[in-house]
């Protein structure tokens, strides 16, 4: 199936488009381009703009929902990618996102990752999970974020969770920034947590943060994975035709 050459062209221009804030990102920050890798969100998008990414050598795919990236994932399985979830996740979906992601961005609560863990175990899979952290102001202790994470008091033992379980891999750390607030601010607080965490397991060097608005600081701040939709395919709202 050839695929539609103006669409192409449009999704081509804005990786490209993406590409080049990143390095001049990377350049004011002093880091190295190849430290960060950009997901592609694909949400609300079909299969076809999935098959359009990969063949312009954008295979990190990330989706927020599991109704949605099931299907994807299973329309797409002739790919070499790496699917991300990356949504707020609930404890009954584990078994089907643990069925085709690659990596569990938004791990916020023990039995989530437990749940993940033994449903992993189950299919012979290994997977990567990041602790989601809560970046809002008002975040404390013991509770969940609106939109997920844990406090970053919480983190490290979300991190020993995870890092103790046979079927998973502690990748580091997620989190969205505020919706309210300055981004810089609130990554920064968020690489302390990365810092924590990644002191007692070397390996856990993921940060995941910054989307199509907020990559700048994303960068400035450590980040090593962008989750970026709009500025890849558009402003969100399904293609027609």
């Amino acid at each position: 199936m050839s695929h539609d050459p103006a669409r192409v062209e449009r999704i081509k221009e804005n990786v490209a488009a993406a590409r080049a804030r990143i390095e001049e990102a990377c350049r004011k920050a002093d880091r190295d381009p190849a430290e960060v890798s950009l997901i592609a969100v694909t949400k609300t998008r079909p299969a076809e703009d999935v098959r359009i990414l990969a063949s312009l050598g954008l295979t990190d795919v990330g989706e927020n929902r599991d109704q949605e990236a099931a299907p994807k994932a299973a329309a797409t399985a002739d790919l070499d990618l790496t699917w991300h979830f990356i949504g707020q996740l609930q404890t009954n979906k584990a078994k089907s996102v643990a069925s085709y992601a690659d990596v569990v961005h938004s791990v916020d609560r023990a039995k989530l990752a437990r749940a993940l863990g033994d449903r992993a175990a189950a299919a012979e899979r290994r997977l990567t999970c990041l602790v989601q952290v809560n970046l809002d102001d008002d975040s404390r202790a013991g509770v969940l974020g609106p939109r997920g994470g844990v406090d970053s008091a919480d983190a490290m033992e979300l991190a020993a969770r995870i890092d103790g379980h046979e079927a998973l891999e502690l990748g580091g750390v997620m989190a969205v920034a505020p919706r309210e607030g300055d981004p810089y601010t609130a990554f920064g607080r968020l690489y302390e947590v990365a810092c924590l965490i990644r002191d007692r397991y070397p390996r856990a060097t993921m940060v995941s943060a910054g989307m199509s608005g907020d990559l700048e600081a994303a960068i400035e701040r450590g980040a090593t994975h962008l989750r970026l939709g709009a500025a890849l395919l558009g402003d969100r709202g399904p293609i027609v035709g």
